[in-house]
């Protein structure tokens, strides 16, 4: 059932066997999971279905460096189906050599290996509707598919991974009838958690307190609690709840919030294909399950460890968007479309400092020139995005010049000095808002930097094309946007030793027995790869995890009153109508 908290009794008790704090991809997957299972569970979004300005506001923060970070309310969405409800659905699973320690990675290796987690990405996979978990050319497609870049052999690099694209699905919409019609599924909207409340000894958490923006005080008590509030919001609620531990939940050791990690990402280049236009293929393909699947080269695992890189993949793009010399129709429509398009991806458009209404006609002349590609490039935007229920994933130009420019996204190193802190402000609800401290390091340079160049080397070694581009400008082009936006990393890592972790194995906060973290604040490395699949496979290995404690505890039904203090508030049963 769903519930929202502004109806409820004031000063009411929630009571569960799990309670999970967000409704976004992490927290929907966890309770889909528990379906039918007679074990009870709470479901806490502080949004509704609609995006709500005030609800949304609850976001705003601050941060140290604007150029190297949007603002913390922007590419997140404070609502039912979370993130999901704008993200841009691509998916692809972490890499075996992720997990690994590095001795060139500071900070690297996770407490679990890949094959750990392997049996939970299939599953995900279906429920980010990506298809199936298949991600090489070769094992997709009968034939193996067109080749990217006919020609291109790489000891370096490779062209046979994929990556596979979500409708993109919206978590709340897709699976919200599945939790309305769920008996033992108790779904609160409008329910901030706004403090976790330990036990006095703090091994144990005793209850959450519960918020709305009307003022309806409520309480969450259940045997086990999990944050799956995403990698900004998670640090926030441990570091706010500081009445047992006075630096915060986890925070003995000062990690929570720390080792904050996005992607590093960016678009540089002048890339010239050699061979004749038909050879290179930089769209999408689609498998036999209908699902859109696009190449990329992909620094290989073994010259990763050689060259001592980070993870790194690059995708044939347009040429630059802003410079009118492309003399695209297509891509001058995209650049006059500009005030029309969302700030997520307007940011984009960048190399136009300088735009006077001399650019400005000659984008017009290019349009002109060729309205017919214009007019059928808008055509199929509309039918194959805005109106098609699996949306075509993102614009495809395919350019008459056989010009190219590289887009890369690379793994960013952990690092103790980039950190989300609470600010002074404080929101609607009496919380401390954020402050964030995003930082890169040379190791993060080094990669770009050198990975580019090795690409640029096999481009010209193999005879394909020539990527011309100024190394001097790259570290620029990897910070144009800053921290990759919505991919918030690292700031409640995975460790087995608490002076360097916030979780464990199992996603329990070190110290306190019935804490979990569903998100990828766990990740104690970034990959190259967007998180929510493999935050979606997490979430589902917690799941299993919490199905056999409850069960182990023997209590498939919700705690009994006299277990609890504060007994003396008005009970709500989860799982009965209120």
């Amino acid at each position: 059932m769903i519930l929202d908290a502004n109806n409820l009794p004031d000063d009411g008790t929630l009571r569960a066997d799990i309670c999970i704090v967000g409704a976004g991809a992490a927290g929907i997957s966890m309770a889909l999971q528990f379906l039918g299972s007679g074990i009870e569970v709470l479901l806490l979004e502080s949004g509704a279905f609609a995006l709500e300005p005030d609800t949304q506001a609850l976001y705003v923060g601050a941060v140290a460096e604007e150029r190297l970070h949007s603002p913390p309310d922007l590419y997140r969405e404070r609502r039912f189906g979370g993130t999901t409800t704008i993200w841009g659905g691509r998916c692809m699973p972490f890499d075996p050599i992720d997990f690994e320690t590095r001795d060139y990675v500071p900070r690297s290796g996770w407490p679990l290996t890949r094959a750990a987690l392997l049996p939970y990405y299939p599953p995900a996979n279906r429920l980010c509707e990506a298809g199936d978990f298949s991600y090489t050319a070769a094992a997709t497609f009968r034939d193996g598919g067109r080749p990217m870049i006919e020609g291109f052999d790489s000891g370096y690099f490779s062209s046979d991974t994929l990556e596979r694209f979500s409708c993109p699905t919206d978590f709340g919409a897709r699976y919200g009838h599945r939790l309305r019609a769920a008996r033992n599924i108790t779904v609160v909207m409008h329910a901030n958690v706004t403090a976790i409340r330990l036990q006095a000894g703090g091994e144990r958490v005793a209850s959450l307190e519960v918020r709305s923006l009307r003022g309806k005080q409520l309480q969450a008590r259940a045997s086990h609690f999990v944050l799956a509030t995403g990698g900004l919001e998670v640090p926030r609620l441990l570091l706010a709840s500081r009445d047992v531990q006075a630096n915060g939940i986890g925070n003995l050791h000062d990690v929570v919030g720390r080792y904050y990690m996005c992607h590093l990402a960016g678009t540089i280049g002048a890339l010239k294909f050699l061979t004749p236009p038909g050879t290179v293929h930089h769209g999408y393909e689609i498998s036999e399950e209908g699902i859109y699947c696009r190449r990329r080269l992909a620094l290989r695992p073994e010259a990763q460890r050689a060259q001592r890189l980070g993870n790194f993949v690059a995708r044939l793009h347009h040429p630059r968007i802003t410079d009118p010399a492309h003399r695209s129709s297509v891509l001058s429509l995209l650049y006059l479309s500009k005030p029309f398009i969302p700030y997520e991806y307007s940011k984009r458009l960048h190399g136009d400092e300088h735009a006077n209404l001399r650019t400005w006609l000659q984008h017009l002349g290019n349009v002109v020139r060729d309205p017919l590609d214009a007019v059928a490039f808008a055509w199929h935007m509309l039918r194959d995005r805005k109106l098609a229920a699996r949306k075509f994933p993102s614009i495809i130009v395919t350019p008459k010049a056989n010009l190219y420019s590289i887009d890369f996204h690379a793994e960013q190193q952990p690092n103790a000095a980039s950190r989300v802190m609470l600010d002074s402000a404080h929101d609607a609800l009496g919380m401390p808002r954020l402050r964030i401290d995003w930082r890169y390091v040379a190791g993060d340079l080094d990669t770009v930097q050198r990975a580019i160049a090795l690409l640029a080397a096999e481009f010209a070694r193999t005879g394909v094309g020539r990527l011309d581009y100024e190394p001097d400008t790259v570290e620029a082009e990897m910070t144009r946007y800053g921290a990759y936006p919505g991919h918030h990393i690292g700031t409640a890592r995975m460790g087995s030793d608490p002076r360097d972790s916030v979780v464990d194995a199992n996603c329990r906060v070190h110290g306190v027995d019935n804490l979990f973290v569903a998100s990828a604040a766990i990740f104690p490395t970034s990959s190259q790869a967007n998180p929510t699949l493999t935050v979606v496979a997490m979430s589902l290995r917690l799941a299993a995890h919490l199905c056999w404690l409850v069960r182990a505890d023997g209590a498939a039904t919700a705690i009994a009153e006299s277990s609890q203090p504060g007994s003396n508030r008005n009970p709500i049963a989860v799982g009965s109508p209120v």
